[in-house]
Order: structure tokens, then sequence, then C-alpha cells
């Protein structure tokens, strides 16, 4: 990988007419995808603090209107579109800071969500074993030291932002906690209903 020059491209015209050209399209399409290359782009070049948290607001928010806007449809993201994965990822990404900050109602209700909204059945699987440990009391850092295999992510797989490789097989860790899982699907029957009433 060459190696990125921070200071050239703060002045590099061009670098920085294709950021603000991201800004004003990420903002009149509100794609999250562009929100996440912007944000990238200012990670890169160092940007202030508060320009990062106003895009990263911005990817958050946006996220969590189309994601409420998906489930009045009874729509699902089809994750192998950019942009819906965008959505997706960015609300994982607020369950995990939440999970991490022992915000475990708020973690456990997004991991839920995201596993009746997900189009794939490994992720549904992995968001309902999230969601799982979450209610069996385990604290995040046991859930990434003690569940989690990090060895087994594929770098170039555009669903590799997702936690989804676990120390045991998918199958068994839904067994080993069926009981979660009902208690889950138990939930979630409150967005099933809602799909009958509409």
């Amino acid at each position: 990988m060459p190696e990125i020059h921070v200071e050239e491209l703060k002045k590099d015209p061009e670098f920085l007419a294709n950021i603000k050209r991201l800004e004003e399209e990420c903002k009149a399409e509100e794609s999250i995808a562009k929100g996440y290359q912007l944000l990238d782009a200012q990670l890169v070049i160092e940007a202030d603090e508060d320009e990062i948290n106003e895009i990263f607001t911005y990817i958050v928010n946006t996220a969590f209107d189309k994601l409420s806007q998906y489930l009045v449809e009874h729509r699902s993201f089809d994750m192998t579109d950019e942009e819906e994965r965008a959505i997706a990822r960015a609300i994982y990404e607020h369950a995990i800071q939440r999970y991490s900050e022992n915000d475990r109602k708020a973690a456990k209700e997004m991991f839920l969500v995201l596993h009746h909204t997900m189009d794939h059945q490994g992720l549904k699987d992995a968001m309902m074993i999230h969601a799982s440990a979450v209610m069996s009391g385990m604290d995040f850092d046991d859930f990434i030291d003690n569940l989690v295999d990090v060895g087994d992510v594929d770098p170039n797989d555009p669903l590799a932002l997702f936690i989804q490789s676990f120390v045991q097989p998918n199958d068994i860790l839904l067994t080993m906690y069926a009981k979660y899982v009902a208690q889950g699907k138990e939930e979630l029957k409150v967005l099933e209903e809602d799909k009958h009433v509409s």
C-alpha cells in the first residue's frame, strides 16, 4: 500500500474537491454509503474531530430514519446492495458502541432489529448470537475475547465489518442460547404483528 502523505493531501485541490463533492452528494442523496466514504476521506487527512463527529452523527441519524421506514414498509436490507449494507453497518456499529458502553437494553434491541431486517441467513444468525450474548449478561470484552473468532475474517468480504465468526459454529451457539433466542423472537413478534395490521 502506498504511503499516504497527509499534509500533501490536505493541500491537494483535487482531493479537497472530491471531499466537497462527496459531502454535497451525500446530503443530496441522503446516502450513507457516501457518508462512510466521506468519513474515510476525512479520517485520512486527520480532519477536525468536530467535523468527523458531525459526519458520524449524520450517518447514524440517517440510518435510523431509513431503518424506521424499512420497518414500516416491512422491507429487509438487501446485503448485496452497497447503500443498504451501509445502513445496516451504521446501525450495527451503533449497537456495538452501545454494548461496549454497557447500554445492554439498546444494544440488544438493535441486534434483534438487525436480525429481523437483514436478508442474509449467516448475518441473521450472527445478530441473534450478539443479542443472546447481551441477554445472557455477558459483557462486551468477554464477548470479544471468548465468543468471537477474530482470526477468521476475510478483509475482502464486504460483510467483514459485521462480526459473524465465532469460536463455535452458529447452530451450536444458537442451541446453547436457545432460551435467549426464544426470548428474542418473542420480542420481535411486535414487528411481525405490525405487518399483519398494516
